[in-house]
């Protein structure tokens, strides 16, 4: 039966170099997450490796070792875990989030689609908009820069999410980072111009080669509002109580109709999108 209310936390994490390491900060965030009796946890991009990580060295074989251990680690603790991770699919490597069930079952495998100049020395193109069930509530992801296609989100709600899940690695220069903190990022505009949730966990502190990411994780209402926020300079798992009821999806599911000339479009572009956001999962669960 579908939840009325579903709490959910933002993993804040700073990366280490090291895969093993990642898991274990990973595993005891996550028996932090089970004590404050959590039902999803978010966690960043690429979190089992860190963004920083040397992607030409990765090997299929660590990649989907790491990701199985999350399966684990999730049956362990009988939480839903959404995690950043690199996965291969037919030799090429791929920006993904995996979202695990409370048995550890893997139930959705998305793909970043909007790449950066930095991705694009690695990864490969996702093709499909993200949209799986957590505990029966729909929901949909995007990744890091995508924030900045809002279509991605729009599509998804319209297809029914109400949770949107945005695992972030922050790769800025100071200035820039430190104009994000405190919530100063645009990210309840999407929630609100959506009526949906948005849960976003990001690393924080110093990246490397003079870059930053802002941290400031957090879990904004559907009406625009933060439930909670952490600062920019910690670890930390921040949770919040999400009302199914408060993400109507309202703004989305007007768009469908008005103006009308369009309404058909969408009903078949929905269609499509729907298709399409199955069709892959199953493709990258098939070759995990």
């Amino acid at each position: 039966m579908k939840a009325k209310r579903l709490r959910v936390a933002a993993v804040q994490m700073r990366f280490a170099p090291e895969i093993a390491t990642n898991l274990e900060t990973m595993d005891r965030l996550l028996a932090e997450a089970r004590r404050k009796r959590v039902d999803a946890v978010l966690f960043p991009e690429c979190a089992t490796t860190g963004y920083r990580y040397n992607f030409a060295r990765l090997s299929p074989k660590d990649a989907r070792a790491a990701v199985e251990e999350l399966g684990g680690m999730a049956a362990r603790y009988k939480i839903n875990v959404l995690a950043g991770a690199p996965l291969f699919r037919r030799k090429k490597l791929y920006n993904t989030l995996v979202v695990f069930n409370r048995r550890g079952e893997l139930v959705h495998c998305y793909a970043k689609c909007q790449l950066t100049d930095l991705d694009r020395r690695h990864f490969t193109r996702g093709n499909a908009v993200a949209l799986f069930q957590i505990d029966g509530i729909w929901a949909t992801a995007i990744i890091c820069h995508e924030r900045r296609y809002p279509e991605l989100v729009r599509l998804a709600a319209m297809a029914g999410a109400q949770i949107l899940f945005h695992p972030n690695a922050g790769l800025d220069s100071l200035a820039v980072s430190r104009k994000k903190r405190n919530g100063h990022d645009g990210i309840p505009v999407r929630a609100f111009e959506n009526a949906i949730h948005y849960v976003f966990a990001n690393s924080f502190g110093p990246q490397g080669g003079g870059l930053w990411s802002a941290g400031d994780s957090k879990i904004v209402s559907a009406n625009g509002e933060f439930l909670n926020l952490a600062k920019h300079d910690k670890e930390t798992v921040v949770v919040a109580d999400l009302d199914l009821s408060l993400a109507t999806r309202r703004y989305a599911r007007e768009s469908m109709e008005h103006p009308r000339f369009l309404a058909e479009e969408w009903k078949r572009m929905i269609k499509l999108v729907k298709k399409r956001a199955s069709r892959q999962a199953k493709k990258f669960l098939a070759g995990i």
